[in-house]
């Protein structure tokens, strides 16, 4: 059997910047990206503690070390700058690797960057 499972989740960032006239995606710095091992235009959910918000999007890579997070298009109505998120990805694993498997957790300082 093949279960989804949480890959990885960057903690409580800061939405810095918000871009309603775009494509749509989430922007996330680099480094964060590469911590987590997540890539450009991967699905992932994202929760915004400020208001509630649940949605899925895909990624699109920010530039390194800028500490952005950036919600786009539609989903620059899902947030305001300062608004606090969770970002995760999920897997799907066979049921007995499931039982093993730990996922990557972030937790970014203030400024998203790497402590």
């Amino acid at each position: 059997m093949i279960i989804e499972v949480l890959q990885a989740k960057i903690h409580n960032v800061r939405l810095t910047q918000t871009e309603l006239n775009y494509t749509g995606s989430i922007t996330i710095d680099e480094n964060l990206l590469d911590a987590a091992g997540l890539i450009a235009n991967q699905k992932v959910m994202v929760v915004n503690n400020n208001n509630g918000e649940r949605f899925e999007t895909y990624i699109i890579r920010g530039e390194r070390d800028s500490g952005i997070i950036g919600l786009n298009g539609a989903a620059a109505r899902k947030g305001q700058v300062g608004d606090i998120l969770i970002i995760m990805t999920f897997a799907h694993v066979d049921l007995e690797e499931a039982k093993t498997h730990t996922p990557c957790n972030l937790f970014p300082d203030r400024n998203n960057k790497l402590i």
